[in-house]
This record gives C-alpha cells, sequence and structure tokens, in this order.
C-alpha cells in the first residue's frame, strides 16, 4: 500500500482550475465524536458532459491557471481582423465529477415485485427503478402500517458482479431500519444481478454507480410510500464513495448521509490500489491514464478528479464509522476525508471503533447502528 499523500498534491490540482473529477476504485470507531459546523457550499465549476452519461451540453469554459498578461499597442495602423470562429471548450472526461455534475438524472418508475424475506415488521420485495435508460434492481423493505415512511437508499460495497446476486449485502443495515419505520432501498447497481449491462462503466471508474444511487433517490421520493423530504443515504466500503460522489454531484437530494468504512476521498488512493494494480482491471487501467496521464505524471488532472476536490459543494450532514484494524481501506483515509470537510466548514462527525475490522461485529456493530438511528433520527425529522 502507497503512503497517504499530503494535501500539496490536492492544492496542485486546485490551482490548475481543470474540471475534471473522477469517481470509485473499489473497497464496510469508541472515541468521542468529532463534529463539524455546518458552512456555505461554493458552487464547482461547470461543464459540458458526455451524452453517454445523460448528462447536460451547456459548455463552461474552465478558469485559466495563467496569470494575465499585457498586449502592447501597435505603432501603426490597424491591420483589418478576420473574425475567429469561438472556441469550444473540451467536455469533461466521461469519469468525472464534472461530468456528474452536469448530469441530467432521470431516475423513476420504481416498481415492486416479487415479494420474499417478509418479516411481522415489515414486507421485502424485489424492486426495480429506471436510472438514465437503465434498469436497475434491488430490494427494498417496506414497514407495516400506514406511509409515507422516511426512506433510506442503501449503497454497498464491492462484490464481484460475475457473483453477486439480488440484494445479498448490508442484510443488517436493511433489517434493523425497516423495523425503526424506514423503507430501506438496496440498490445493486448496473452490472449487478438483475441490473441493465453497461460495458463502459468499469473505463469510467465506476461513475455509473454514483448515477445509479442519485436516481434511487429520485426513484424513492415519487413513490406514494416514502416521504419525499425525509430521505437519506448510506454508503459501505465502495459505497462510502459512492456517498462522497453523490453528495457532491447532486447536493440537497438527500438529508443526510452516513458512510461505514468508506474508500478514500482522494481517487488516486483508490485508483492505485484496486485498478492499477489488478490484472483482471488492466483494460480499465489503461483507458483511464490513457485519458488522464499517469497520477504521477499529471497530479494535477488526478487531484480534480476527486469527491474531496469539490467537498465545499456538500449541504448534507455526514456521519462516517471506521475500525482502527480496517484491513481493506486504512482509517487514516476517513480522517484525511474529515479533516477535509472540516477545513470547508461541513458538517461531519467520525466514530472510531478500537479494533474495528473491514466489516464491524457486535458488540461494535450493534453500537453503529444505534449511533446511526440517532443520526437519521436528528436530521430526518
Amino acid at each position: 500500500m502507497r503512503p497517504v499523500r499530503s494535501t500539496t498534491r490536492l492544492r496542485a490540482g486546485l490551482t490548475a482550475g481543470l474540471t475534471v473529477g473522477v469517481l470509485l476504485g473499489a473497497c464496510s470507531t469508541g472515541a468521542a465524536p468529532t463534529d463539524g459546523t455546518v458552512g456555505s457550499s461554493a458552487p464547482a465549476p461547470a461543464a459540458s458532459s458526455s451524452s453517454a452519461l445523460g448528462t447536460s451540453t451547456a459548455p463552461v469554459s474552465p478558469p485559466s491557471s495563467e496569470p494575465t498578461r499585457a498586449v502592447p499597442e501597435a505603432s501603426g495602423p490597424t491591420p483589418s481582423r478576420v473574425p475567429s470562429a469561438p472556441s469550444v471548450p473540451a467536455a469533461p472526461d466521461p469519469a468525472s465529477i464534472a461530468a456528474l455534475i452536469t448530469t441530467t438524472f432521470e431516475g423513476g418508475g420504481l416498481e415492486l415485485g416479487a415479494e420474499r424475506g417478509s418479516t411481522s415488521a415489515y414486507r421485502q420485495y424485489f424492486a426495480s427503478y429506471r436510472s438514465n435508460g437503465l434498469t436497475i434492481s434491488g430490494r427494498i423493505n417496506v414497514p407495516r402500517g400506514k406511509g409515507p415512511f422516511p426512506a433510506v437508499v442503501l449503497a454497498h460495497g464491492y462484490v464481484d458482479p460475475a457473483v453477486y446476486t439480488n440484494g445479498e449485502t448490508m442484510l443488517r443495515e436493511r433489517d434493523h431500519l425497516a423495523r425503526q419505520g424506514y423503507v430501506t432501498l438496496h440498490i445493486d447497481y448496473r452490472n449487478h444481478a438483475q441490473s441493465s449491462k453497461d460495458p463502459s462503466n468499469d473505463s469510467r471508474l465506476r461513475a455509473g454507480y454514483t448515477i445509479d444511487a442519485v436516481n434511487a433517490g429520485l426513484a424513492l421520493k415519487q413513490s406514494s410510500l416514502v416521504d419525499p423530504s425525509r430521505v437519506a443515504l448510506i454508503g459501505r466500503s465502495m459505497g462510502g464513495g459512492v456517498v462522497y460522489n453523490t453528495l457532491v454531484a447532486r447536493p440537497g437530494l438527500f438529508r443526510a448521509a452516513v458512510a461505514y468504512a468508506p474508500v478514500s476521498s482522494d481517487t488516486v488512493d483508490n485508483f492505485n490500489k484496486w485498478v492499477r494494480r489488478d490484472a483482471s482491471r488492466a483494460g480499465a487501467a489503461r483507458s483511464v491514464i490513457a485519458r488522464l496521464g499517469t497520477p504521477e505524471a499529471q497530479p494535477a488532472r488526478w487531484a480534480a478528479t476527486s469527491p474531496r476536490t469539490y467537498f465545499s459543494r456538500i449541504t448534507e450532514p455526514l456521519l462516517i464509522h471506521h475500525g482502527t484494524a480496517d484491513e481493506d481501506c486504512p482509517i487514516a483515509w476517513s480522517r484525511e476525508s474529515v479533516a477535509a470537510l472540516k477545513a470547508k466548514g461541513k458538517n461531519v462527525q467520525l466514530y472510531v471503533y478500537p479494533g474495528g475490522r473491514h466489516t464491524l461485529t457486535s458488540p461494535q456493530w450493534d453500537t453503529s447502528i444505534r449511533r446511526t438511528e440517532a443520526f437519521l433520527r436528528q436530521h430526518l425529522t
């Protein structure tokens, strides 16, 4: 594992003024919580984006990083000038945060299928919804009783799509929160289970997963089962990275968010650990490097690919759980993310679990879900 980098590289990326931002790599604390304060969100630079992402095409030029230089006046007669064609700004990389920010999200059409796994506290169904031209499958728990109910979108961690089955993860969170009166929609993501296929998703560093999470929130808000003003997002591991990206891509969609053992908010950490050194993803790595260059050769571009670069856009309170003995996602990653969020004046809270592994076990998990429940109750009422 390479060492965690300082903020020097991030600052270099910011001054470069590029409008690209890339998504995820791959990848589930009792010290006192660390609280931040809510600050204003400055808008991130907008840009045009690829139609493959279902995005808008309004061109916005990136800010120039070069100083303005005076042009000396000509001493002779002013020559006639031929009007030049207007410049056309380059579209952001299809795996970028800039592309996600300008995406026109088209989530909706939540449908409940076969009922399976219901309990005395809730009914459980196969579910599907629309996500920018694709159909995404999932599993939904609906509390018994009269709605509409508050709701939570659950974004799972990495499982090989070739072996993943519908709704196979985050079973504890789904059961607990449904028993507390929340509709829980566990999404499968594109290329998983019964979801539509998206062959380009890996070469776009799984940007499609964020699109699917945003559209899940939109689909829930259109359902008569759900109170549209009380919807939250919870992600685990890789899904924690989906949380970061969703909050910067579509601020204000969710009322609150929770991340369990999230990946790094610096994309280079994730790319180096899970993509660059994975022979099975060599094609995706080559595709990304061909567009952006290597992180070593193009640190400014890669700094601009991270959700951390866009943390100023976040408006929602965020809770993070992380164990000190996490074997997959080092707790240093969450501490760096919290520091970056606090630097932007954001409302973030980190719970650290001494000796906790990537997947927390009882009694630490029981403590974490009670804290999550209290957090949601505070921000969704």
